[in-house]
């Protein structure tokens, strides 16, 4: 079996994989790594439109892209369909490929707000934010939902119907419902009805690990694309790794010298964009993920969290 590639709008997806979004994840220093590793197409912290409209100075960073990044899409998140057309028209000259929405963060204070995955209770709102977002812009626009808000409301086949009628390019899911935020099983039968129920690209998304499990959800869902998120963390070999596996079933892990070379390039990257106490500090949970169950991970997590330079860094992981 091939990796399978698909169309957003008139933009090629080679390959299929996308790196989903990840508040305080991935940033664009994250999504350089992971598209050096394969990753085809990438995504965006998500960012308010909200806070774009009242010129939040924490906006910008979030929105910054790196010329290397293509295809990459910026993803909104928001609740007010008139404010999210609007900022999605003014920010359209920006450098980046595709508009995507959010519907699936399960955060409480973003929910609570009613936006996130509290818009999947609501699908006459969600059809008034897309259709006005997609008259708005040129660029194609994605969306990112659940299986549903809570196992008594699951509703991804009528959102997903919603829309395509409202000239959404392509959808991607994430097969649990907001109640269960990451926990249990993700529900890959969700995915395979979505895409039996519309005809635009749809983007499987919960519990690909490998490229074992990357196979079996393009077998059993007939999905276009595979959304790969947590388990990126700390790990954009995935990518890498699932490219082997369909042209080998072979992968190759990385050895520790090289995860630690890959920390201090993510570092190193980091830095390009942070002074430097502020790069080490962002890097303390990414070593931490990188780290996890190499021998002496606990100490070196401890350890970590009071550094604050990246000689520091370079040494404690050259010693470890």
């Amino acid at each position: 079996m091939k990796l399978k590639g698909f169309k957003i709008g008139n933009i090629n997806i080679e390959g299929g994989l996308c790196l989903g979004p990840m508040a305080g994840v991935s940033d664009l220093p994250f999504r350089r790594l992971c598209k050096e590793m394969g990753a085809s197409l990438l995504v965006t912290e998500m960012v308010s439109a909200k806070a774009i409209y009242f010129k939040n100075k924490n906006t910008e960073p979030l929105m910054k892209i790196d010329k290397d990044e293509h295809p990459v899409a910026l993803q909104l998140f928001g609740s007010d369909p008139d404010i999210i057309a609007l900022i999605a028209a003014q920010i359209e000259n920006r450098d980046f490929d595709i508009f995507d929405f959010n519907m699936g963060c399960p955060v409480p204070k973003i929910v609570n707000n009613g936006e996130g995955s509290a818009l999947m209770k609501n699908p006459k709102l969600v059809e008034e934010i897309l259709s006005k977002l997609v008259k708005s812009v040129k660029k194609p626009v994605t969306l990112k939902i659940r299986k549903g808000f809570n196992e008594d409301n699951i509703n991804a086949v009528e959102i997903a119907k919603i829309a395509e009628a409202s000239g959404v390019s392509a959808i991607a899911v994430h097969a649990r419902t907001r109640e269960q935020y990451y926990s249990g099983k993700a529900d890959w039968s969700i995915i395979k009805a979505v895409k039996s129920a519309v005809n635009i690209p749809v983007i499987g998304n919960g519990d690909v690990t490998d490229g074992k499990s990357a196979e079996e959800m393009y077998e059993y869902t007939g999905c276009d694309g595979i959304m790969i998120a947590r388990a990126a963390r700390g790990n954009p070999w995935i990518f890498r790794e699932i490219r082997d596996y369909f042209c080998s079933k072979t992968v190759e892990k990385p050895a520790k010298d090289e995860v630690i070379d890959m920390i201090l390039k993510h570092c190193r990257l980091q830095m390009e964009y942070d002074d430097e106490i502020m790069a080490v500090r962002k890097m303390r949970k990414h070593v931490a993920w990188y780290t996890h169950g190499m021998k002496g991970s606990s100490t070196l997590r401890d350890r970590v969290n009071h550094i604050e330079s990246y000689n520091e860094l370079e040494h404690l992981l050259r010693t470890v």
